[in-house]
Formats: C-alpha cells, sequence, structure tokens
C-alpha cells in the first residue's frame, strides 16, 4: 500500500494531539500546522541517520519554536531514533522522560539543541550554520556540505534576539541556512496583529536573506521552495503560510489551540474529518514503516559519505577526528605550565583582561578550534590577539568573529558553535553586559557546553565610565546559574590556570572575570598544581596561630595582602586566601573546606561587588550594597570602604568582639 504525504503528516499530528492530551498540557497547534513541512522535508530534503546521530555531516534540524516540541518527538520515534519508543511519546512532560515541555538537548538523541525559550534555536542556527562553514573551508566541500534547517514561529521572530541574530547571519551571508517560519499570525493572547504589523520581506531582505513565500500545506509548494533555498548564495526564509490547530473543526485559526489540549471531544472531530480512525498513539504499521524507511535512507548517505571520505588523503580523515575529538588539548597542560612557570620568573604586573589575551595568543597556537570574538569590544577585552584571524562572508578560514553589538546574538551564535561538534567558542564583553547574555548563558549551563564568556571591565574598577558601566550585582548573578563557572582571577598565574580548567571542562561553560586595572603578580611559588582547580588557595600566611582569614577574589585579593602587612606590623597574624572560583570551591571535600575556611576563626571576605554570594562563608563581607560612582578607580575604591586600612580596622574590631 502506498502511504501519501498526507498520512505521513497527520501521523505527526495525532501523536502529538495524543501527547498533549494524555499530559493535560502542552501545544498542540503548532505540530498539527506544520506538520506538512515536516513531513515534506524528512521525507525528501533532510540528510540525517538515525542510526547515528552525530555523524557531523548531517543537516541540523532546529526546533526554535520549541513549544511545538511534540512535533520534534514525534519526527524521531517515527524516522527511528531509539532514544524515542511510542512509550516516551505517552509520558511527554513527565518527569524524567526525554519527551520534556521543550525539547532538551541530549547528545546522540537526535535533539539537537535545547529550545523554548523563543529566539534561542535561531540563535543557535546561526552558530551552526558558520561551524558548517568552517569545517567545509578546512575539510572540504566533498566532506561538509550540510545545510541548517529551522522552524521558527512568529514569537521567535518578534524576540529581539532575532535581529541581532538575523542580522549577523546576512552579513555573514551563511547561505545553507534555511529559515521555515510558521506564519500562522496566532500567539498565545490571539492574532499577532493585536502586537504586531511588521513586513517580513522588508525586514529580511534588508538583512541580506531570501524571502520565499509558500503555502504551508501545499507539498510541492514546500518542495520547490527548498529547492529554491538550496540553490541561494544567501540565508533563506520560507514564509509557510498555516493553519495552527489544522483539521481541528472548532480550534483551527484560532488561539485555543495554540497552549492548551484540544479536549476529548474536539479529537474526536478532528480523527473524523482527516480520516484518522485509529486509536491513541496508533500508527498503522504501512505509515510507520513508510516513516522508518525515510529514516533508513540516511543510513545509506553516511555510508557513501564515509567511503569518500576514507578514499581521501588519510590526513584529511586523522585532522577530523582530532579536531573532532579535541585531541589538541592533551598538550594544554605543558603549555600552560611553561607559561606559568615563564611568568613566575618575570612576576608581571598586568590588568586581568592582558593576562588572558595573552593566554588566549599561545592557546590558539595549539587550539585552531578555538574560535573567538566579541561583541564590538575586541581592544578592550582583549580577546583579539596576533594570531586572531578574522572571519569573513569571503572567508571562513579564520578563528574570530567580529559579532558587532549583539551580546545576545553572540552568547546565542557561540552555543551553536559549540552544539556543531569540536569547535570551542569564547567571546568577549563587558561584564555589565553580561545581562544582555544572560538567557544564552544559562541555556550554556542547562545544556553542559563548553563555551567560555570572557567579562572585562569586572568591577568599580574600571572607574570613570561610572554607574552605567560598573558591574554590582552581576556576578551574584552569574554564581546563582547552576553548572556555571565563574571565575575572578587575581594575577597572571590564576588567568592562565582559569583558562586551562575552561578548556578541559567536559559539561561546564565559564564565566571569566578580568580587570581593567593592572594588579600585582601574587603567586608565592612556582608549582604545576592548578590551584584554582580547588576554587581557591591560600596565598599566604603570618603564622598558624592566625587569628583573622582574608578571602578575597580577582582585584580584591592584592588589598587583602596590603591588609595583611598591616595587620602584621601591629602583631595580627592572618591568613589571605584568593578564591577565584566559588562554584569548584563549593564541591570540595568538608576537610579541604574546613582548611581553607576554618569555623573558629573569624573571615572577612572582599569583592568589589555584591555581597551576596560572599554571606555563605561568613557574616564579615566588604562589597558594595548600592550603585557605583563615576570617577578615577581608585577614588571610587575609597569612597566604597574597599581599602586595606578599612579591612584593619574592621579586623581590629572583629578581634576584640
Amino acid at each position: 500500500m502506498t502511504t501519501n504525504l498526507n498520512q505521513l503528516a497527520n501521523a505527526i499530528r495525532f501523536l502529538s494531539i495524543d501527547a498533549v492530551q494524555k499530559a493535560n498540557s502542552g501545544h498542540p497547534g503548532m505540530p498539527m500546522g506544520m506538520a506538512d513541512v515536516a513531513t515534506v522535508l524528512f521525507k525528501n530534503h533532510l540528510k540525517f541517520n538515525p542510526i547515528n546521530p552525530n555523524w557531523i555531516n548531517r543537516d541540523r534540524f532546529i526546533l526554535s519554536a520549541g513549544h511545538g516540541s511534540m512535533l520534534l518527538y514525534s519526527l524521531l520515534y517515527l524516522t527511528g531514533y531509539k532514544d524515542f519508543s511510542i512509550n516516551d511519546l505517552k509520558n511527554f512532560r513527565q518527569l524524567n522522560s526525554i519527551c520534556a515541555g521543550h525539547p532538551e538537548y541530549k547528545k546522540n538523541s537526535g535533539i539537537e539543541t535545547t529550545t523554548g525559550p523563543l529566539g534561542q534555536g535561531l540563535g543557535n542556527s546561526v552558530g551552526l550554520a558558520i561551524g558548517e562553514e568552517i569545517f567545509r573551508k578546512k575539510f572540504g566541500i566533498n566532506i561538509i556540505n550540510h545545510k541548517t534547517y529551522v522552524i521558527a514561529s512568529d514569537g521567535d521572530l518578534m524576540e529581539g534576539i532575532s535581529h541581532e541574530t538575523m542580522s549577523l547571519a546576512g552579513h555573514l551571508k551563511l547561505k545553507n541556512l534555511i529559515v521555515f517560519f510558521d506564519n500562522n499570525k496566532i500567539s498565545i493572547d490571539g492574532p499577532t496583529s493585536l502586537s504586531v504589523s511588521d513586513n517580513y520581506k522588508k525586514r529580511f531582505e534588508s538583512y541580506g536573506w531570501n524571502f520565499i513565500e509558500i503555502n504551508g500545506h501545499n507539498h510541492k509548494q514546500i518542495s520547490n521552495a527548498i529547492k529554491k533555498a538550496s540553490k541561494s548564495n544567501k540565508p533563506n526564509i520560507i514564509s509557510c503560510k498555516t493553519i495552527i490547530g489544522f483539521g481541528s473543526p472548532n480550534k483551527s485559526g484560532k488561539s485555543s489551540s495554540h497552549g492548551s489540549p484540544l479536549g476529548d471531544d474536539e479529537i474526536t472531530l478532528v480523527r473524523k474529518k482527516l480520516k484518522w480512525n485509529y486509536e491513541p498513539f496508533e500508527v498503522p504499521k504501512n505509515i510507520l514503516k513508510s516513516w522508518r524507511d525515510i529514516g533508513k535512507q540516511g543510513m545509506a548517505l553516511e555510508k557513501k559519505w564515509s567511503d569518500s571520505l576514507n578514499k581521501k588523503n588519510s590526513k584529511i580523515k586523522k585532522e577530523l577526528e582530532k579536531v573532532l575529538d579535541n585531541k589538541n588539548l592533551k598538550n594544554l597542560n605543558q603549555l600552560i605550565n611553561s607559561e606559568k612557570e615563564k611568568y613566575f620568573k618575570e612576576k608581571p604586573k598586568k590588568a586581568t583582561r592582558e593576562c588572558s589575551s595573552q593566554t588566549i595568543e599561545v592557546v590558539s597556537s595549539l587550539l585552531p578550534e578555538l574560535i573567538g570574538g566579541s561583541a564590538d569590544l575586541s581592544g578592550s577585552n582583549n580577546t583579539k590577539t596576533k594570531n586572531s584571524k578574522v572571519i569573513s562572508c569571503k572567508d571562513f578560514d579564520g578563528n574570530y568573529i567580529h559579532y558587532g553589538i549583539r551580546e545576545h546574538g553572540m552568547a546565542a551564535s557561540m552555543n551553536g558553535l559549540a552544539l556543531y561538534g569540536g569547535l570551542i567558542p569564547f567571546g568577549g564583553t563587558f561584564l555589565i553586559f553580561s545581562d544582555y547574555c544572560k538567557p544564552s548563558i544559562r541555556l550554556s549551563a542547562l545544556m553542559g557546553l563548553k563555551v567560555i564568556y570572557i567579562f572585562s571591565h569586572d568591577s568599580i574598577g574600571l572607574g570613570e565610565d561610572g554607574p552605567t558601566h560598573q558591574p554590582i550585582e552581576q556576578l551574584a548573578g552569574l554564581r546563582a546559574i547552576p553548572n556555571l563557572n565563574v571565575f575572578r582571577p587575581a594575577d597572571i598565574n590564576e588567568t592562565l590556570e582559569c583558562w586551562q580548567i575552561a578548556l578541559q571542562s567536559k559539561n561546564t561553560p565559564s564565566a571569566i572575570a578580568l580587570s581593567r586595572q593592572k594588579l600585582p603578580y601574587i603567586n608565592p611559588s612556582f608549582s604545576k598544581e592548578n590551584k584554582c582547580e580547588l576554587g581557591a588557595y591560600v596565598v599566604n600566611i603570618t603564622s598558624q596561630n592566625y587569628v583573622v582569614n582574608l578571602i578575597a577574589s580577582g582585584s580584591e585579593v592584592e588589598i587583602a595582602l596590603e591588609a595583611q602587612k598591616k595587620l602584621k606590623e601591629i602583631k595580627i597574624d592572618s591568613k589571605v586566601v584568593s578564591m577565584p572560583c566559588q562554584e569548584l570551591f563549593d564541591q570540595q571535600s568538608s576537610a579541604f573546606k574546613n582548611e581553607i575556611i576554618d569555623k573558629n576563626i573569624p573571615v572577612i571576605t572582599i569583592e568589589a561587588s555584591s555581597v551576596y554570594s560572599w554571606e555563605k562563608y561568613s557574616r564579615h563581607n566588604m562589597g558594595i550594597k548600592t550603585f557605583g560612582e563615576s570617577a578615577p578607580y581608585k577614588e571610587v575604591y575609597s569612597h566604597f570602604n574597599l581599602t586595606s586600612a578599612k579591612v584593619v580596622e574592621l579586623a581590629k574590631k572583629i578581634i576584640k568582639q
């Protein structure tokens, strides 16, 4: 029996309808409306292999409209991905189910990225498309020649991040990026005309995109649009005019089908209208076989690709495997130790943003897969070095991206670069603008991606730019994100070690906060051991019988050491601890933590930011509880009582108690 496209699409519709109804929660309307587009794409155009979901030359399929997650789960089940059984679909939105409310990235599952916060998938797709261009330039068009396909909703295009990332994609002429815009004109509140009247065609053409309009339920138009887009020399958006809740007699084309189950009575009517005379979650054998056959096409495609790769120069295959497995990292420890030894002899006084730049310079020679960038602050973040080669639309044989003033877009694109495979992205801006990156940083942490955020100008130490640019609550906010290591190194030695940890991290992104002002070299003795790996270490102790413990991070370690000298002059012994990473310290054994912070000894913490993240360690926290001030940085420090004299004053007061 021949299975037609309508039957294949209806399998998606009813699996989605049934799963949402069983969970009594979810969004059935979008999968019902976009089932035709997805069916044509997967059957006739998408290059994928369910047996090997991580095949590097697969087409990427991103569901940026993550609320329609059942569309994706249905497709992954129907085409034969091993992580998706019919029982998994029945457990939609239940505890520990891979079919979560919104798609959650799981390596080797078929879910390419975590989406749901609208616009994020679009941003990821730009990074994925850049990754494809980088790999194609490096390994050749016969080895890397895939597309990145995206389904985006009107909500995705309303989010500001869509402007940032679509503009960047147009600037870089990412011709292998194809976005399907589910143009159903319905949002949760009602018609999109309530809130938006954009001319999407003019908008995207101004970015340098091709704009194609089709009927999203006309299979021939869908296929022809994909063919046309595939031959383009620009990014492509296909505006698919669809009916949300397609097939529902009473709810199609209405917001009532957007974010709620259809209800048993309405589902009965949909079954009748679309002639789907099967029980919930039942897919007829002939339809399921047709879908599985679609999935099996990918096995032959990958075999053909593998045969081609094996016929190439063996160096190409080895280099591809080397990059994908980050094998260059095995030489990182030796390089870092060599640099640490060099700087121990020199003991330079440098801003840690300069220290980071010197680290990037030497590390990038070892790691060609390290892809840097900045949101228009290359000279201030010091992310661009003499080893940086700028990526442009004319040449992707580079390792540095000018993201422009698009912090959020930069962060989302870096997630895409990390998801691509083999690439290690880092990008810079001022710490104050980490707020613009926050939604994407959170998703880096949720997905467990190796993304490195460089945040310079990390305190009131930036001085004259004033409170609009002086971060106060940002470090505490970043530290509140689960599975994110927040580093604040105090000198070149710590900066090297923090970079080393970030690069070797398996499943945790990193934020490295760096000073604008110069800081002294604090490391008392050379050691191949990475002391920052434990989150904190003793910098100096004047006696084993010390009576006060001074704990600081970054630029305030200098203040702690100055205070220690003054305390010694008045016969008060102390211990100075540098804590570059609270997250790593908190993971250590109780014995180690008690060694660093003796509960019987008064503790003073010092950091030129909010004290919230320090209150778990001490009642005596020197920080800032208001916004900053515009003045030379030393005056600002003095204004906020962040001086060695004030540390001494507080220490004396505590000891007398």
